[in-house]
């Protein structure tokens, strides 16, 4: 992961191309917009022409330090612009209205995800037609033009739809600093007649932004920093763990200086590799649960205290929510906010300010570090490939290895490139980049479009499974019309792994395709591009020496085939942990009792209390179940209620037919609150108690 654009980080307004001053005649909203985006640091605008974007698109491309890349689809041209935005800070694209904004909308929830600042532009109906009752094409028949507002306004900071020259100015500037200041997607529609009409707005070129910087509350900061330093120093072994959020918060530097500082050593969580760097002394690996590096995670939940700086702990990174970790002993570190432990936290500190403060205040300890170098045993290496013995995955990465350096950047796609791409180690500088939290199949195809147009003093190497190319491969042809050279490994092994080892089923079995013949045929003899077939470790060596030797300056494309099952033991632990998560059954009614009463209180052991109400909780959770009984079921089932005599006074064995008769079904409201407010005389004791845990449940449930 790249540093990316500071912009807004400084309290001093930056520009990268000194303002010119135009004249009126020059002065359109186009023209604005696109000298706005020169400004902001975006040098390509990733596009799919449609009629409603098209005078747009020409006054995009009359900036002439503005390059627009045409994108084979729209949802490959946001996640140009999401690959963009990682090694810029910010990126663009540009599509038409509501075919094209609901095409672009999975990859924009994606950037929101990830907290990348792209700039969604719409090319929007004629400012004439808002509120005439016109149905329009490229909508569903309605002559409401806010679908494709609403869709957006849930993955996107700021909205702005401009359709009149009056506020054009207004909202395109403030939406644009919003993407900036949030770190998070911004969508703005502009009128399709509106982008080459002059207006005095817009008569000289934008003023730079001045964004001004977030400063901590200064006692806050001051209190969170002593509180967190009495904390650790009073730690035996703590350890330091960096997170995806380090690049919101604008604290690589920071994280640095007080892993220096303090001895600690340093992990990172899987989705926020390439933020921390592998090349520190004390870097240890990463920590992802069951999953972690050899020795990583021992050293990290073995711990007396953990730093988690800018974590998110979702399903994925959690492996199921599986993590070793106690709430006590840990500090999270959020871009804005310190908790410590079960103690306090303190809002408005921020994390740049705070990591830099307590390097000053820790004394250092390298306990934990000497710990890890003493159990610390180097990675195997894979058995040796006997003659024309079929590649394996492991084989693969090994080489890929060898193939890093500070020139290069890895895009790794969902799936077992996870994992594989989680053990390559990274020299200072290298690039990575995948999509954690969103994870969808078929980003790093127009990721790695993006992000190779943006850092083009890096050569890409993308790991791609042939499930997720088969989602987004048309732009490699962009990639070579940009003249790209890029080195993309198609893992063929015939389907959706990651999926087959969370639930397996012949829907994760794809269409095989003949992948280099695609791509061939997509080359189409224009451009530089380069294919070939790899089956064997002798093949992926001569192909490795090709790609960086002779073929360096094209766009190579490596199929490599694998075995189905070759898969590594990391996917293997974490499918499973995954899948035990994804089917957890529906909390029972007595697991809820259990929970939510204390049952103490009525003077109920939970053994009497499960003797007494154990069958009676399971006949009221099947009630609740219409698709447990059929009709004819169901109605047997109530005659026979029905026909209990109630007004007996209760007790233990009674009970269980008694309280069916609190289901909703059964009971009149009177009855139902005269129970709920113990107000029923002639209940016993321990029956009263009993079926007011079971008519509270009912109520709750």
């Amino acid at each position: 992961m790249e540093a990316g654009n500071k912009i807004g980080s400084s309290a001093h307004p930056t520009s990268l191309h000194p303002p010119v001053r135009g004249d009126a005649s020059s002065g359109t909203l186009g023209r604005h917009l696109a000298r706005r985006l020169v400004e902001i640091g975006v040098k390509d605008v990733f596009s799919v022409p449609g009629d409603f974007n098209l005078t747009l698109l020409d006054h995009l491309i009359a900036e002439p330090e503005l390059n627009l890349v045409g994108c084979c689809n729209e949802l490959n041209a946001g996640y140009a612009a999401d690959g963009y935005a990682r090694a810029k800070g910010v990126g663009a694209c540009v599509v038409t209205f509501t075919v094209g904004g609901l095409s672009v909308l999975n990859a924009i929830a994606g950037a929101y995800s990830e907290n990348l600042p792209v700039i969604c532009i719409v090319g929007g109906p004629n400012s004439n037609d808002y509120g005439t009752n016109r149905i329009l094409h490229h909508t569903i028949g309605l002559p409401d033009f806010s679908q494709e507002l609403r869709c957006f306004q849930t993955i996107t900071c700021a909205q702005a739809v401009v359709n009149n020259l009056d506020d054009a100015h207004e909202l395109l500037d403030t939406a644009i600093s919003t993407a900036l200041k949030e770190s998070k997607p911004v969508y703005i529609s502009i009128g399709c007649n509106l982008p080459g009409i002059p207006h005095p707005t817009f008569a000289r070129d934008p003023v730079p932004f001045f964004l001004a910087p977030k400063v901590s509350n200064q006692l806050g900061l001051e209190a969170a920093v002593e509180a967190t330093a009495n904390f650790l120093n009073k730690a035996v072994k703590p350890v330091l763990v960096g997170g995806p959020k380090l690049r919101v918060a604008n604290a690589k530097d920071a994280f640095v200086e007080l892993a220096d500082a303090c001895g600690y050593p340093i992990a990172v969580m899987p989705s926020g590799k390439g933020l921390v760097p592998e090349h520190h002394p004390h870097f240890i690996g990463t920590y992802w649960g069951a999953v972690s590096t050899s020795f990583c995670g021992e050293i990290v939940e073995s711990a007396d205290a953990y730093v988690f700086v800018g974590p998110i702990f979702n399903d994925y990174s959690s492996v199921g929510y599986s993590l070793l970790i106690k709430k006590d002993k840990a500090i999270i570190v959020q871009p804005n906010r310190v908790t410590i432990g079960n103690g306090p936290s303190f809002g408005w500190v921020f994390m740049a300010d705070f990591l830099s403060a307590l390097a000053k205040k820790l004394k250092k300890n390298t306990t934990a570090v000497e710990n890890y170098r003493r159990i610390f045993v180097p990675p195997g290496m894979p058995l040796k490939h006997g003659n024309d013995e079929p590649l394996r995955v492991n084989v693969l990465f090994k080489h890929i290895q060898d193939m890093l350096s500070k020139d290069s950047a890895v895009i790794a796609e969902t799936g077992d490139s996870w994992f594989n791409c989680q053990k390559l180690h990274l020299p200072e500088n290298c690039g990575y980049e995948f999509q954690m939290q969103y994870g969808s199949i078929g980003w790093s195809v127009g990721a790695t479009l993006g992000y190779a147009q943006a850092a083009k003093e890096k050569r890409v190497i993308a790991c791609i499974g042939d499930g997720s190319f088969q989602v987004t491969a048309q732009d490699i042809s962009t990639m070579i019309r940009c003249g790209q050279k890029s080195i993309i490994f198609l893992i063929n092994n015939g389907g959706y792994t990651i999926e087959v080892e969370i639930h397996d089923g012949p829907y994760n079995v794809i269409k095989n395709w003949n992948y280099t013949a695609f791509v061939d045929a997509i080359h189409n003899g224009e451009g530089k591009c380069w294919t070939a077939k790899v089956r064997t470790e002798d093949e992926l060596i001569d192909a490795i020496a090709a790609a960086t030797g002779e073929k360096k300056d094209s766009l190579c494309f490596i199929e490599v085939f694998a075995h189905k099952d070759d898969t590594s033991k990391e996917l293997l632990e974490w499918g499973s942990r995954k899948n035990a998560v994804r089917n957890r059954i529906p909390k029972s009614v007595k697991d809820l009792l259990i929970q939510c009463f204390d049952f103490e209180f009525w003077g109920l052991t939970r053994k009497r209390l499960l003797d007494v109400c154990g069958t009676t909780i399971w006949i009221l959770w099947l009630m609740g179940n219409d698709s447990i009984f059929n009709n004819k079921v169901w109605d047997g089932f109530l005659r026979k209620l029905r026909s209990l005599h109630w007004v007996n006074a209760l007790g233990g064995s009674d009970l269980i037919k008694e309280v069916c008769w609190i289901s909703p079904r059964l009971m009149n409201d009177d009855l139902r609150v005269r129970i709920l407010t113990r107000r029923v005389e002639w209940m016993p004791p321990i029956a009263d108690s009993a079926l007011l845990v079971a008519a509270g449940c009912c109520a709750i449930g």
